[in-house]
């Protein structure tokens, strides 16, 4: 189900506008006039909305060059009906930012996501003199400050929340590394196979995200990866995810890359043939 021409495009997102997470849904969908965002606090929210029809689509992070995956997306794309419709890479650049006026002498702590924290290790280490302070969300930090009149606290967040909530770069990119990127899907709920996608083309897809499980037994694992590898597909990523109740039991998420819907159909018959579940994740063009 799409808005468009009905009031516009909804897409929920975890975080505030000017958050890593809206520049992504922008990279994905191009600014238009006719998106709107939808701001929410947690994830499981996010596609909450997805599920009810509230928006028509969710972009959220799901892994970090520099940190790794998000291990609670992952739970989510398993436990919801909801559809990975497409996938891009961002470059993510962390900013000090303030109040206008502020000079960076004045700021006594720094407060942003504990995942942006973690980034900028080697700045904040080289100014022990910051009280460091988690927080909800990176662009949520100067929202928080400007609503506050916080003149002794800076936000760690992307350069567009100081365009968003008329704050200042004091120090762009504190980040530890320049090659840190994170992937957002672009999720919508999932539907019958005559459903119309967020602008996407299904024809061109060339790599498929998955769940599968096996027997708690020897050699079950390497049975389902041979079955890929035999199929042709090339297996870009592996994860592994706890299963609930059942204590050293795991599902297994992989990012598999094909050269022809032929291809990813063999593999798919080749694995629910020794799997005791397989969930295809989505479909779609890798970035």
């Amino acid at each position: 189900m799409l808005r468009n021409g009905v009031g516009g495009l909804k897409v929920a997102i975890q975080g505030e506008l000017g958050s890593n997470s809206h520049m992504a849904t922008v990279e994905m969908l191009g600014n238009q006039n006719d998106l709107e965002i939808v701001a929410c606090t947690v994830s499981a929210q996010v596609l909450a909305k997805v599920v009810v029809g509230e928006v028509d689509a969710a972009a959220l992070p799901i892994e970090n060059s520099l940190h790794g995956s998000v291990a609670e997306h992952y739970d989510l794309l398993l436990e919801l009906p909801v559809r990975i419709e497409r996938e891009s890479l961002l470059r993510i650049r962390h900013n000090v930012i303030a109040m206008p006026g502020v000079k960076l002498e004045e700021v006594r702590r720094v407060m942003s996501h504990p995942v942006a924290l973690s980034q900028c290790r080697r700045y904040l280490a080289a100014h022990p003199e910051l009280e460091v302070i988690p927080f909800y969300d990176t662009a949520g930090s100067v929202k928080h400050l400007m609503q506050a009149g916080l003149r002794d606290t800076a936000g760690i967040a992307p350069e567009l929340a100081a365009r968003v909530y008329g704050a200042k770069v004091l120090v762009a990119g504190v980040e530890d590394h320049t090659e840190n990127y994170t992937r957002f899907h672009l999720l919508r709920k999932e539907c019958g196979s005559g459903d119309v996608g967020v602008g996407a083309n299904p024809g061109d897809a060339n790599k498929m995200s998955l769940a599968f499980a096996v027997e708690h037994r020897p050699g079950t694992l390497v049975a389902a990866l041979e079955r890929l590898a035999n199929a042709g597909v090339n297996l870009t990523k592996i994860e592994s995810r706890p299963v609930p109740g059942s204590p050293w039991e795991y599902v297994f998420y992989v990012d598999i890359r094909f050269d022809s819907s032929a291809m990813v159909e063999t593999a798919l018959i080749a694995l629910r043939g020794h799997c005791r579940m397989v969930k295809v994740l989505g479909r779609y063009r890798a970035a």
